[in-house]
């Protein structure tokens, strides 16, 4: 177990193993310029993506709103209001600026899955398909404060707290987008496959419902019971 005591009276507690043996530690001074904050740059770009792609329920949330959104235009205003949104609330909450507990936050966060599998499968019209970036800018000001409670667990140096900010959120929205694009890519594919795509993409969003239903269930129970003794 390492300790690391910071002298504004923070502290950082990892524990290091024979699988994961080492942690970076940033004494960048600020005199070393741009070019000093490379290891900065590239560890939490990385982490950014690993978050996205190891985070299966903001994954399953992309998942979801690259099929409910029609047309790449629409596609694009949803996925930059949804940026917008989880950035402002990431900002704030690592800042000290928002705090919310993190049970009823991720009991959220489940739930927002379910209702965009629910808007797919929705067979009339609703706010999600006529405004999708409305929908998609509420929701992520929800995801933003989970960004958040996994990137303070990660910890910033506290002397480049913005540059570190900066890209984990230039990470998340590259993890974004290659997963947009490969679920763009093999809809097109089953489609000139000739696989029923409509068929497979609603036994997806089914599971995928189902899936966030049981996180939301286990997530509100833990946000009602508290932490266990």
């Amino acid at each position: 177990m390492l300790v690391i005591e910071w002298r504004s009276g923070s502290r950082l507690v990892r524990v290091l193993t024979g699988s994961d043996p080492s942690l970076p530690v940033y004494g960048i001074p600020s005199s070393a310029g741009l070019r000093g904050l490379r290891p900065i740059v590239v560890d939490y770009t990385r982490l950014g993506v690993d978050h996205i792609l190891t985070g299966f329920d903001h994954l399953l949330f992309v998942v979801a709103l690259t099929l409910l959104v029609r047309g790449g235009r629409r596609l694009i205003g949803a996925v930059t209001a949804f940026t917008v949104a989880h950035s402002l609330t990431l900002a704030c909450a690592v800042f000290g600026w928002l705090t919310l507990p993190a049970p009823p936050v991720e009991a959220a966060i489940a739930l927002s899955i379910v209702l965009v599998c629910g808007e797919c499968i929705r067979p009339t019209d609703s706010l999600a398909r006529r405004a999708p970036w409305a929908v998609t800018f509420a929701f992520g000001l929800l995801h933003g404060l989970g960004f958040a409670s996994s990137l303070l667990d990660i910890g910033l140096p506290e002397r480049h707290v913005p540059a570190a900010l900066l890209f984990f959120n230039v990470g998340v929205e590259i993890g974004q987008l290659g997963v947009i694009a490969l679920v763009v890519a093999l809809h097109l594919l089953a489609e000139r496959a000739s696989m029923q795509p409509a068929k497979v993409q609603r036994g997806l969003v089914y599971a995928m419902g189902g899936m966030a239903g049981y996180w939301s269930i286990e997530r509100i129970v833990a946000a009602l019971t508290g932490p266990s003794v």
